[in-house]
């Protein structure tokens, strides 16, 4: 038998993951199969969702690719039923898809298709998502649901009105399902700070919104954020053993999930911000 210390709460756990065809959620399904899950990739139809179940498919990880918009309830239901034909059960269900489409109200007009789509990924996706795998998980006696929330959740501020209002959505949802399930399933809230190399940013409407979340660190972070990009950075600032790196990245941010999930059934991670130690948010 294994020491305490060294006991794996991940190998062989169905992962359902939405937005698992690029950015975040692809890593978080790397390394969830790495360890050992099967892997329910869940995304909209196409050559990257493809890509992700043939990419897996060739390291020995169990994958099964679903094509499915988290918006349309009948797919997300659909979809959970693939999984349990295919593996039996869902363990853990990671509601990941977002969109951030960062505007002032000001710019209403040019973001309303926008925030219309924020509402209805962010919000109405991640409650889909839930009542999908609600009953299998509470007839089986156990499942683990992990929320993608974001810091921007935290507090209201310029700049990023729909986004945050649906990441504090999040929340709340996240913490009626742990009330109402304690017992039967965990709930995990994962509050992500920047992560500059997400596919997220693409969302955003107008870039001058980032200024709520800036504060007094504006002119800086404009500078570091090119020097990210360009690879001019100081070397402490891309290093994560030093105390003032920058900006973590999506692996990193996996990791933390998959922190969370292995632990024993008895034991839930309600609750996790991930910053990097020299960031400049000042949510």
């Amino acid at each position: 038998m294994l020491p305490t210390s060294m006991t794996d709460h991940i190998r062989d756990k169905v992962v359902l993951i939405t937005g698992a065809a690029s950015g975040f959620g692809r890593e978080l399904a790397g390394l969830a199969g790495r360890r050992g899950a099967r892997i329910v990739a869940v995304d909209l139809p196409g050559e990257a969702l493809a890509g992700v179940e043939s990419a897996l498919q060739a390291e020995g990880v169990e994958v099964l690719a679903v094509a499915a918009d988290v918006t349309n309830r009948a797919q997300m239901h659909a979809m959970a039923a693939a999984a349990l034909a295919r593996f039996g059960a869902i363990d853990v269900l990671v509601n990941n898809a977002g969109t951030m489409p960062l505007a002032f109200f000001a710019d209403h007009a040019s973001a309303a298709e926008a925030w219309e789509r924020c509402i209805d990924v962010n919000l109405k996706g991640v409650l889909n998502g839930i009542a999908a795998v609600h009953d299998p998980m509470i007839a089986r006696g156990r499942g683990h649901v992990v929320n993608v929330s974001s810091i921007y959740g935290n507090h209201p501020n310029a700049g990023s009105g729909v986004y945050a209002a649906t990441k504090a959505a999040v929340n709340v949802l996240s913490e009626t399902l742990r009330i109402e399930s304690q017992g039967r399933i965990k709930v995990t809230t994962i509050r992500p700070t920047g992560v500059p190399t997400t596919n997220l940013g693409q969302s955003v409407v107008n870039g001058g919104a980032i200024v709520g979340i800036l504060g007094h660190h504006g002119a800086s972070f404009m500078t570091n954020i090119a020097g990210y990009f360009a690879g001019t950075l100081d070397p402490e600032q891309t290093d994560p053993e030093s105390i003032r790196y920058w900006a973590i990245r999506p692996e990193e941010l996996a990791r933390q999930i998959l922190y969370a999930i292995d632990q024993p059934w008895g034991v839930s991670i309600a609750d996790i911000t991930v910053r990097a130690s020299g960031e400049e948010f000042v949510l």
